[in-house]
């Protein structure tokens, strides 16, 4: 009876508790500082990567931590991105959470969909178990069974499971408090007041961020000295908590959504309330020396507190309060060494700055003070004999940080300045004399242009100008760590937070993390379905479609080589980042060729200008020897090469537009019968480098007809030239075999004639493919592995015919204009794929297996060629085209 009733009592848990869904949220303890919560972890990984925040976050310890332990899941999983798979489209929340007085520690909270995934982590569990290096370890706490995974060099973590919910941890106190939680089911969550708010389903959010500002300033604890405490506490004292969505974009990552004010007495809310919400006005007088700007817009009498103790002149000085207008900031100026005082100053705008002037001069009477200035181009200095004028003026916030120096004003336009120590403003008035200033800056312009226009609290950070502060702010155990970490301060140099209140009495929230493009080119990012992505070229792209190179993996995106307008050559990576540019001095004559072994086991890139040819490896870096300089009269028109193979060297072919041939090998020497070799009559195509057992053979077909073929010293071979009887406009499709007589080449002739020959001089098949008329030409274009053919008939009246090598039709259109079109066959295994750009309104048209137009309309390429590949795992295209300067990605489902 005992074990019926366990048994019964295990199948209602399985059946009913287990089953019915948690809400993540509830599970969170209270003192979290942040919560993330993210979806679509793959699309999110990617859009770290294309905006090279990957890179970044990869220096920090933690992540790296976090990275060891993704990598050796994977290496114990059964498949490969184990752990990205299992995340999936889950809902993780991932909350941060203060532990001690130093130091923080993260809690993981992620669903378990399926007896699988279950069988999945048992497994992981019982591997990890069976390793040496770590020892497991089970103890019950509140009736909760808790798993302690530790390798033996320290650190580890725990779990449990708690209603198909992993909770993980690195500090156990954290998954006791969980555990604590479930013991209250129905008690508000640490999200409860925003309802059923989910920024995840909106387009193209990467996550959504929980701020908890009552557990801001001792978060901020952990790392700053503690005497700016009382600082944070004030200004957290903004809002209760925030809840924000999160997109990536090219050069940002952008937060916004809403926040909940802080209610409690005497908090920056309580003052800030029913005050007008304003533009930063102030951007005209600000410094680009400005390391952190608080700007307020408020009326100083809201920010202004009793300051019973100093009563000097306080008739005066609120006599002065009169004449200041709504908007107020606390900047602090870049120092050159940490250890040197940060620079303050405090800015507020005027109503009339002739009467505040007056004040000012009245105040200098009443105490003494010498009415003496300093001039700095049209802005004057004075000392200042009232003691903690800007706080009087302005509140608690603008205090000033010990003792300070020799206090200073000055007026600039419409507004007064205040400084703790002359020397400050000294060297703010030279800036804005100098015309150093936030409006002539076009990296400030566009911060300003990125952000809300109105806000009632504004904090913007140059991380650049602020790296000493931060570093004296910082507390000494955390100095090391920022120095570590400058990779990723550095990434983003300018960090804006704003509050602009909304109709619901909440503030409008928007947190950019911004840095001004750098580089050649500008990333946009795919969408959540993964359709698309563009690379944006701030110098153009030249008319050079883009250039696929091999993938090590099969199921990994191409590296792609676009050349810009000014000449540079860009190696673009799978992760749609520029890994290296060289420019080459002028503009490629042929699209880039792939030679095999040039640098080992790894293929080179060989291309060429006008009169320099290039061998370059994946990295960018040159081959010995290389680049090849021809005669300056020389105009080169192609370029080919035939690897290094049977005791022969590697080598370059050239032609240039008088149909002059060069030919060296890879260190730079020609053969004797190349002087160079000069043609009789213009090229129809490039001329094609083939080794045939061990021998080198040049073939040239020219458009008068003929072809001719010849060795390496530069003699015709046997049974050479050959006359097709019409003229040729076309490369040719080489089938190679052992030896001269086995190898074959087919052509097609502007009679329409498919013709078929050995480098023996025999021709072995000649077949008329179609009709032909004194208007229409023929060329013959092979796939992207040279395995097959078609032919392109232009009838030179707009219409395009593509046929197959049995005369079948693939594709058939008119186009509206009558200019030979560029074709391009790709084929993956059964599939086949057609691409006619129409160079003149620059539109390129993909036809299936089926020769069906793709999308039912052509997609814009302002290149006359495009890339195209086929990812047999997704079951996906994906094209690639230039439209004007953008380099553009674009994922396909078809056929």
């Amino acid at each position: 009876m005992l074990l019926v009733s366990a048994l019964v009592s295990y199948v209602y848990y399985r059946r009913t508790v287990a089953q019915q869904p948690v809400d993540l949220w509830a599970l969170v303890p209270d003192d979290a500082v942040l919560v993330a919560a993210t979806r679509d972890h793959p699309t999110l990984v990617r859009h770290l990567k294309e905006t090279q925040l990957w890179d970044n976050l990869a220096t920090l310890r933690y992540f790296q931590q976090v990275e060891e332990n993704v990598a050796l899941a994977d290496s114990l999983g059964s498949t490969r991105n184990s752990v990205l798979s299992f995340l999936g489209r889950k809902n993780v929340l991932t909350s941060v959470h203060v532990t001690g007085p130093r130091s923080f520690d993260v809690l993981f909270l992620v669903p378990v969909g399926s007896v699988r995934e279950h069988r999945q982590i048992r497994t992981l569990v019982e591997a990890l178990g069976r390793d040496a290096r770590y020892r497991l370890g089970t103890r019950s706490y509140h009736g909760q069974e808790l798993t302690t995974i530790t390798p033996r060099q320290g650190g580890g973590l725990t779990y449990f499971n708690y209603r198909n919910t992993l909770v993980i941890s690195a500090n156990a106190t954290l998954v006791e408090a969980v555990v604590r939680r479930t013991e209250h089911e129905g008690q508000p969550s640490i999200a409860a007041e925003f309802g059923n708010t989910d920024y995840l389903r909106l387009k193209d959010v990467d996550a959504m961020l929980l701020v908890n500002y009552r557990q801001l300033p001792p978060f901020l604890g952990v790392f700053f000295q503690p005497a700016l405490r009382p600082d944070f506490e004030y200004l957290a004292s903004i809002g209760d908590k925030s809840l924000l969505q999160m997109k990536l974009s090219a050069n940002r990552v952008v937060f916004n959504g809403f926040t909940n004010p802080e209610r409690a007495r005497g908090s920056l809310h309580q003052r800030l309330q029913n005050q007008p919400a304003d533009r930063l006005r102030m951007a005209e007088v600000l410094s680009t020396r400005t390391a952190l700007l608080l700007h307020v817009a408020a009326n100083p009498a809201a920010l202004r507190a009793a300051l019973p103790t100093d009563t000097t002149a306080r008739r005066l000085v609120d006599s002065l309060a009169t004449t200041l207008d709504a908007e107020a900031a606390l900047c602090y100026l870049a120092v050159s060494s940490p250890r040197a005082v940060p620079a303050r100053l405090a800015v507020v705008r005027t109503h009339n700055a002739a009467r505040t002037a007056l004040w000012l001069g009245q105040l200098r009477r009443a105490t003494g003070t010498s009415p003496s200035f300093e001039l700095y181009g049209a802005y004057q200095l004075y000392q200042n004999g009232v003691p903690r004028l800007a706080q009087r003026l302005l509140g608690p916030l603008f205090a000033p940080v010990g003792n300070g120096g020799a206090p200073a004003t000055a007026l600039v336009g419409n507004y007064l300045v205040l400084a703790d120590d002359a020397a400050a403003l000294r060297v703010y008035l030279t800036d804005v004399a100098a015309g150093r200033l936030w409006t002539n800056s076009p990296t400030q312009v566009a911060l300003l242009e990125e952000t809300t226009p109105v806000a009632r609290l504004s904090v913007v950070l140059d991380t650049r100008n602020s790296w000493n502060v931060l570093l004296r702010a910082l507390v000494e155990d955390r100095r090391a760590g920022l120095l570590r970490n400058e990779a990723l301060l550095q990434r983003f140099p300018q960090i804006a937070l704003q509050f602009a209140p909304a109709d619901n009495g909440q503030y409008y929230t928007q947190w950019v993390l911004r840095h001004p493009p750098v580089g050649p080119a500008v990333a946009s990012l795919q969408g959540n379905g993964g359709v698309g992505s563009s690379l944006s070229f701030k110098a153009g792209l030249a008319g050079l479609g883009p250039v696929l190179l091999p993938a090590p993996v099969p199921s990994r995106p191409p590296s792609v080589l676009v050349q810009d307008r000014s000449g540079a050559l860009h190696y673009v990576t799978p992760d749609n980042t520029v890994g290296w540019s060289d420019t080459l001095g002028g503009a490629l004559v042929s699209p880039p060729a792939l030679l095999p072994g040039a640098f080992g086991r790894r293929p080179g890139l060989l291309l060429s200008t006008a009169n320099r040819v290039f061998l370059l490896d994946e990295q960018g870096r040159s081959a010995p020897n290389f680049p090849l300089n021809l005669p300056d009269t020389v105009q080169a028109e192609s370029v080919g090469g035939a690897p290094a193979a049977d005791g022969q060297p590697a080598r370059v072919l050239v032609a240039d537009r008088f149909a002059n041939l060069f030919l060296f090998d890879a260190r730079g020497n020609a053969p004797a019968g190349w002087q160079p070799k000069r043609l009789d009559f213009a090229l129809g195509a490039p001329p094609q480098l083939l080794r045939v057992g061990g021998r080198d053979v040049v073939v040239c077909l020219l458009q008068n007809g003929y072809i001719f073929a010849y060795d390496i010293l530069g003699n015709a071979l046997p049974g050479f030239p050959i006359s097709l009887g019409a003229r040729l406009h076309t490369q040719a499709f080489v089938e190679a075999g052992p030896t001269l007589r086995r190898t074959r080449l087919t052509v097609v002739n502007q009679h329409a004639e498919l013709v078929t020959f050995t480098l023996s001089g025999e021709v072995v098949q000649r077949r008329r493919l179609t009709t032909w008329s004194r208007s229409s030409s023929f060329r013959l274009v092979a796939d992207q592995d040279q395995q097959s053919y078609a032919v392109v008939r232009d009838d030179g009246q707009g219409r395009t015919t593509v046929l197959d090598a049995a005369g079948r039709i693939l594709a058939d259109r008119r186009f509206v204009t009558s200019g030979e079109k560029p074709v391009q066959l790709f084929r993956f295994g059964a599939r086949r794929a057609l691409v006619i750009t129409e160079p003149g309104p620059a539109k390129a048209y993909l036809f299936d297996t089926q020769s069906r137009l793709v999308g039912g309309e052509p997609f814009d390429s302002s290149a006359p060629t495009v890339g195209l590949t086929y990812d047999a795992g997704a079951n996906a295209y994906q094209l690639y085209r230039v439209v004007g300067n953008e380099l553009r990605r674009l994922v396909l489902k078809m056929d």
